[in-house]
């Protein structure tokens, strides 16, 4: 675990301390939820187009602030106008500037799946991601040992909640595939140095099983980029940060959704 990731999650479990007293009320409330969103149908576009989970997100410990005037409502439900195949929601307060109330807000409003993006470590928040509205979580191999990771996935599956299993290397992969994972996500930021190699992608792609969805993540930020990791076998994209930035939202989602390469 690189000493960043080592931060934040030393941190996070602090954070849950006060969660993990509310888990048994949680996993009730939990269990009487009957409406979910397909995260998998919904980025499952063929070879017509590319999957694009549109990240909503204020800010980054690599990129600061990207967002000074921040809506995270009126970014989704752009994103969702523009035809993104799903939302991730930033919900880590401390680094990323997010909150789980963004994430009930954005609900209410759109009709896309919504993905929980922060760093699961307890079974407690996999039920407060539910309860909020979430169809899907984010669990991340590098934060894990193997039995949480599964024991993790489990529970998801259990609430009846997809997971995005996030990887750096081929070693993490070879730790996802020893799950029951549906959905492979790439980063391809390097968690020690930070800095971003699209080629991660390629790398981790060549040794993904055609019935496992596989999205890029991290370092998309045009067209080009998106074409680059489509050619490399991504079913979908994962972007946040050039979304945040750009103007024009609907274009800019029209122009990566369709950046499938002849």
């Amino acid at each position: 675990m690189s000493d960043k990731l080592a931060e934040i999650i030393a941190h996070k479990r602090k954070e849950i301390e006060p969660l993990l007293l509310r888990a048994d009320k949680l996993r009730y409330a939990a269990l009487e939820r009957n409406e979910f969103r397909s995260l998998s149908s919904s980025i499952d576009l063929g070879s017509e187009k590319l999957g694009l989970i549109a990240e909503v997100k204020k800010s980054s410990p690599s990129a600061g602030v990207i967002a000074k005037e921040f809506d995270p409502v009126l970014q989704a439900k752009k994103y969702a106008a523009a035809g993104a195949s799903a939302i991730s929601v930033l919900t880590d307060e401390k680094f990323f500037g997010g909150r789980l109330e963004y994430l009930v807000k954005i609900r209410q409003e759109v009709e896309i799946p919504i993905l929980r993006k922060d760093f699961i470590i307890n079974e407690a928040q996999i039920y407060e991601a539910s309860v909020a509205g979430a169809d899907a979580i984010l669990l991340i191999v590098a934060a894990l040992d193997q039995d949480e990771l599964k024991r993790l996935l489990d529970c998801a599956y259990t609430y009846q909640l997809e997971v995005l299993m996030e990887v750096h290397d081929l070693k993490e992969l070879e730790r996802a595939l020893d799950t029951d994972v549906k959905i492979i996500g790439v980063n391809n930021r390097n968690l020690k140095t930070f800095e971003v190699d699209l080629k991660n992608t390629e790398k981790i792609s060549e040794e993904v099983p055609e019935d496992i969805f596989f999205v890029s993540e991290s370092g998309i930020k045009t067209p080009e980029d998106a074409a680059l990791v489509a050619g490399w076998g991504a079913d979908a994209v994962l972007v946040g940060e050039s979304l945040m930035r750009t103007d024009d939202v609907n274009l800019a989602v029209k122009e990566i959704m369709e950046s499938v390469p002849d």
